[in-house]
C-alpha cells in the first residue's frame, strides 16, 4: 500500500472528509507549482474547519425544535409595511442576547409573528446560542405534567437554562390559575438572566383574561417588558392572502376554459 492510499485512509479514519475530497485537487496544484505545500495544507485545513462549524450550527438548529426553517430573507417586508425592517435586522445581529433583552411580537393570526421569531431563533442557534422553540400550549402541558409527577423544579430548570427560549402563540386559549402560576415561575427564573421571545395574538391589556388574574398577568408582563423590544404587526394575514390568490388563480383558469 503506497503512502497516497495510506493518507486517504488516515483522513477517513480522522473523519476529515473535506480534506479527503479535495486532496487530489490540491496535490495537482502543488505539483504544478500553483500552490506551495504550506498554502495547500492551510487551505485544506480551513475547508475542514468551515465544514465543522457548519455541522455544529446545523446541529444547534436541529435541536432547537423549530416548526419550520425560514429566515429573514424569506419574509416579505413589503407585504407587512408596519414591520420596521431595520429594527428586525438589528435584532438579527443578536445584540439583544448580550443585553438579556426579550422580544415580543404582537399581532393578529397570520401576520408573520412566528416566522420572524423563528428566523431570529435560527440565527441564534447558528451562532451557537442554546435555543429552543415551543408553543405556549405545549409548554403549559409539560409544566403541569411535571407538577403532577413531582418533578416541576427539574422541568423549570430545563426551560430556564436556554439562552433563548421562544414561546409561541400566547393568547389563543385562556389557562387556569395553576398553569398561570407555573408560567410565572418560569418567567421569573429567566428574568434578567436569559432572553425570551414571545408571540401573541392578544394585546397586553387582555392578558389578565388569558391568565385569569390581573396580579399574575401584571407580574409576568413586568418581567417580560422590563428589558424588551415590542414589535406590533398590523396588517393582513399571509395565509388568507395566499388562499385568496389561490382562488383567484383558479377562477382565472376556469374562465379561460372553453
Amino acid at each position: 500500500m503506497n503512502n497516497y492510499v495510506k493518507l486517504l485512509n488516515n483522513l477517513e479514519n480522522l473523519e476529515l472528509k473535506n480534506m479527503k475530497s479535495n486532496i487530489d485537487q490540491y496535490i495537482e496544484m502543488v505539483n504544478s507549482n500553483d500552490k506551495s505545500v504550506v498554502d495547500a495544507l492551510y487551505e485544506l485545513s480551513e475547508l475542514e474547519i468551515k465544514a465543522k462549524k457548519e455541522r455544529a450550527m446545523n446541529a444547534c438548529v436541529k435541536v432547537a425544535s423549530f416548526p419550520f426553517l425560514k429566515t429573514l430573507d424569506d419574509f416579505d417586508f413589503d407585504f407587512q409595511p408596519t414591520v420596521n425592517k431595520q429594527q428586525i435586522m438589528d435584532l438579527s445581529s443578536l445584540r439583544f442576547i448580550e443585553n438579556n433583552e426579550n422580544i415580543l411580537f404582537v399581532g393578529t393570526p397570520g401576520v408573520g409573528k412566528t416566522h420572524l421569531a423563528t428566523a431570529i431563533g435560527i440565527e441564534c442557534a447558528r451562532n451557537r446560542y442554546s435555543t429552543y422553540f415551543i408553543s405556549f400550549h405545549e409548554l403549559i402541558t409539560q409544566l403541569k405534567k411535571a407538577l403532577l409527577e413531582n418533578r416541576l423544579e427539574t422541568r423549570l430548570k430545563h426551560f430556564a437554562k436556554y439562552k433563548v427560549l421562544i414561546i409561541d402563540e400566547i393568547g389563543y386559549l385562556p389557562i387556569d390559575l395553576d398553569a398561570s402560576n407555573l408560567f410565572f415561575q418560569l418567567i421569573a427564573k429567566r428574568y434578567e438572566r436569559h432572553c425570551t421571545i414571545i408571540t401573541t395574538n392578544s394585546n397586553f391589556s387582555k392578558w389578565p383574561d388569558i391568565f385569569g388574574s390581573p396580579t399574575i398577568a401584571n407580574a409576568i408582563l413586568d418581567r417580560l417588558l422590563h428589558h424588551s423590544h415590542i414589535i406590533s404587526i398590523k396588517g393582513p394575514s399571509y395565509r388568507i392572502q395566499s388562499k385568496i390568490q389561490y382562488l383567484d388563480n383558479n377562477s382565472m383558469k376556469d374562465s379561460e376554459m372553453p
